[in-house]
């Protein structure tokens, strides 16, 4: 079973991309033409929301480099103990509506440090998994189309993040204690 998944993951690609050719060809679209008309698309839409992600990214750095995190941590922590969540997660949960990477990085550093199959392991697993990376979407997709006003989509991705990390907690303490 694992070898045929494995021939399957290795030829899918390949076999979509002649597919995708030769559909084109029969419907007499210039392929070439189209392709690069696409390209310069994607061009022109990295260059007008290049400057939304310099913001963004100098903003998630000022964060954590002004030590803001840190003496956000110190004063949840009491509350923390009080509600039973690990301190250690905290900074992925804040982390992930901002960045992608910024979030991968920190779910990596909590299982090198404490194991795939440690309590928090599984809980930045499925938090990684439950959650979504909101902040950057509005940032790269509105600012891509040129959407000025998304304060009720910044507040519907922001609760559903909450929600994502509360059921990440409730899920992975029903499941593995």
């Amino acid at each position: 079973m694992y070898g045929l998944i494995s021939l399957l993951s290795l030829w899918a690609i390949p076999v979509l991309l002649a597919f995708i050719l030769v559909h084109a060809w029969s419907q007499r679209v210039p392929v070439y033409e189209t392709f690069v008309e696409g390209a310069r698309g994607g061009l022109v839409t990295s260059i007008k929301i290049m400057p939304h992600l310099v913001a963004m990214m100098v903003a998630i750095t000022l964060f954590r480099e002004s030590g803001a995190m840190e003496l956000l941590l110190g004063s949840l922590r009491p509350l923390l103990q009080w509600l039973h969540v690990p301190s250690e997660i905290v900074p992925l949960a804040l982390m992930r509506p901002l960045s992608g990477t910024g979030s991968l990085a920190i779910t990596t550093d909590l299982i090198a440090q404490y194991g795939p199959d440690s309590l928090l392991g599984r809980l930045a697993s499925t938090m990684q998994g439950s959650t979504d990376t909101t902040l950057y979407v509005l940032t790269v997709y509105f600012g891509a189309v040129g959407i000025r006003n998304g304060a009720y989509a910044l507040k519907v991705g922001l609760w559903s993040d909450l929600a994502g990390v509360v059921a990440s907690l409730i899920v992975v303490y029903l499941v593995f204690g």
